[in-house]
């Protein structure tokens, strides 16, 4: 067994609990997120699991949840509009496909230092970026720019499972409508998690010891996401997304601190 073993199956029975209990907290939380915004699920899962776990086993917790929400999320306003959502952006998922596949392979050779770094560091930009209003906006969507940032997309999306940044800056600045947007996040990140948990079987992310784990994780994801589906309506979303985005950035910077202190 690796130095990176499944350090929650394998760790003392109370201290193993511990662990799962804040993993499936974390997973409710961002699925909570995931439902007030339709999006950040894979930033707080990989976030938040690493405070102690490897990287490469958050990275595995991850991958199931996502791919059941995203789902979720897409076919909310049914199969015709998502096949619609499909079309319309099909140069993004076929390009960050092809990033997201041949990063992958990044995660067994990249040091764990570094990659706490290349994770940690489109979150915190992200972060800054959307909470000082910083925004380019495009007036209409071209295949160049189209694919460019789903290049990017899906090579930070293969080795972190974080995709979601590029993708939602992206849509705001097309300025997609709402419910399109949310929709259309649904199918992109779907997709994505599709190719990702195809992509980690090849890469030995996912694998017999950790798919348990990912496993379990779902039903907190799911009802953390029922709940925020449910506060939607309640509570103003722009404050809410604002205090999101603070917990992203402490989060970000200390993957960033781990990273360059390791």
């Amino acid at each position: 067994m690796s130095d990176n073993s499944f350090v929650i199956l394998f760790l003392p029975a109370e201290l193993a609990s511990l662990n799962l209990l804040a993993a499936f907290a974390i997973a409710a939380l961002a699925g909570a997120v995931k439902g007030m915004v339709g999006f950040a699920m894979p930033m707080i899962l990989v976030s938040g699991l690493s405070l102690f776990l490897p990287p490469d086993i958050a990275l595995a917790g991850l991958i199931l949840p996502t791919l059941v929400t995203n789902g979720m999320q897409a076919l909310r306003q049914g199969a015709q509009a998502a096949w619609q959502s499909m079309k319309r952006f099909r140069i993004f998922l076929l390009v960050g496909l092809v990033f997201l596949l041949a990063s992958a392979q990044l995660v067994r050779v990249l040091p764990q230092d570094v990659m706490l770094i290349l994770i940690g560091a489109p979150i915190t930009l992200f972060a800054l970026l959307q909470l000082f209003g910083i925004a380019i906006p495009i007036s209409r969507a071209t295949p160049r720019v189209e694919a460019i940032v789903a290049a990017f997309a899906g090579f930070i999306g293969g080795f972190s499972g974080i995709w979601g940044p590029p993708t939602v800056a992206y849509l705001t600045a097309l300025g997609t409508e709402k419910r399109e947007q949310m929709r259309v996040q649904g199918v992109i990140y779907g997709l994505g998690a599709v190719a990702l948990l195809i992509a980690h079987i090849g890469s030995g992310v996912m694998r017999a010891d950790t798919a348990p784990f990912s496993f379990l994780l779902i039903p907190p994801a799911i009802l953390g996401m029922w709940i925020g589906g449910r506060l939607q309506d309640r509570i103003n979303q722009a404050t809410f997304r604002r205090a999101t985005l603070f917990v992203l950035l402490v989060a970000g910077a200390n993957l960033l601190r781990r990273g360059l202190m390791y």
